[in-house]
């Protein structure tokens, strides 16, 4: 009986220890296309097919959309309304990266 009575406890203070620290707001895929399209642009400059004031204005859009996701991150939880408006913003940045790159305007 005392050997159960150990393993209750000790099972008892694992889960008060995992509910007490804080929660991690998981964004993965957000993270990862974040990194993808900022990948895009640098290579975009560096191969002209961006203008130096285009991959500002993308690099600027980049910025917008970390300082959105670390709001939404702020609490602990990002919502299902958080991400959606993050995965439209990406979709909107991607579209502007191919837009910008594929338009002819060479430095």
């Amino acid at each position: 009986m005392n050997n159960i009575a150990k393993i209750v406890s000790t099972t008892a203070l694992l889960a008060a220890i995992g509910f007490c620290q804080p929660g991690v707001a998981g964004t993965p895929r957000i993270d990862q296309r974040q990194i993808d399209q900022e990948r895009r642009i640098e290579q975009g400059e560096a191969s002209g097919a961006l203008t130096t004031r285009e991959a500002n204005r993308l690099e600027h859009q980049q910025t917008r959309i970390e300082r959105q996701e670390a709001n939404a991150k702020a609490d602990g939880v990002v919502t299902n309304t958080e991400r959606a408006r993050l995965t439209h913003q990406q979709n909107k940045a991607d579209r502007a990266i191919a837009r910008k790159k594929h338009n002819l305007r060479r430095q």
